[in-house]
């Protein structure tokens, strides 16, 4: 009888040692400091359509890690209301920092002109004929007009190998009015701003990088 009374305390114990510990799991859970609901991510996409006589060329290219201010470094999706204040979208942000982003897009993009024998980043370690410096000046959504509008400027620099000397420095913009104040609104102006900047930079790196190549 004893032993029966014994075998119960012990089973109730130990179920009432279990009890605390997953209450105390759940308020863990629901105090981690910054916890909450996850933001939505966005990514852009490359381009694939370009100028019809880009040559087709033997050299081979390497894209150094796209540069940028701190205030455009980060994953968040920024945007301007007054002239020297940035700011971001709450519960959004970009799939990467956007200079990573940026830098990821535009080896795509060159992929896809099917006109490169071979072209990556830095970190490859490929043999590069020449090397491509892009810096992300502007990659933002303006609010000061009626409409909100987004703004991308990159500015690239070519350089020859192997006496690393630039051939070719050019900016490329756009800004594109988004078609409302809605947050896939304007991630769609962002994909189509990037997308014209990427498009122009592209054909100019091929085309400018090539005809130093034949001179050479």
């Amino acid at each position: 009888m004893d032993d029966t009374r014994d075998n119960n305390r012990r089973n109730f114990l130990k179920l009432a040692g279990l009890l605390p510990v997953s209450g105390l799991l759940a308020s863990c859970a629901t105090l981690i400091p910054g916890q909450g609901p996850l933001p939505d991510l966005y990514r852009l996409s490359p381009k694939s359509t370009f100028d019809a006589t880009l040559p087709e060329v033997p050299w081979q290219l390497v894209l150094e890690q796209t540069s940028a201010n701190a205030s455009l470094n980060t994953t968040k999706i920024a945007l301007q209301r007054k002239t020297n204040q940035m700011e971001y979208y709450a519960n959004a942000g970009w799939v990467d920092k956007a200079p990573i982003m940026v830098q990821t897009l535009l080896v795509e993009s060159f992929e896809n002109t099917g006109k490169i024998v071979a072209v990556g980043r830095e970190t490859i370690g490929l043999r590069s004929d020449f090397i491509l410096k892009t810096e992300l000046r502007e990659f933002q959504t303006l609010y000061f007009g009626s409409t909100p509008e987004v703004r991308v400027v990159l500015n690239a620099k070519i350089v020859q190998m192997p006496r690393r000397t630039i051939i070719g420095s050019q900016s490329f913009e756009a800004n594109i009015p988004a078609q409302s104040d809605q947050l896939n609104s304007i991630v769609a102006a962002f994909d189509d701003g990037l997308g014209k900047v990427t498009k122009k930079l592209v054909e100019w790196t091929l085309f400018t990088a090539h005809s130093h190549y034949r001179a050479r």
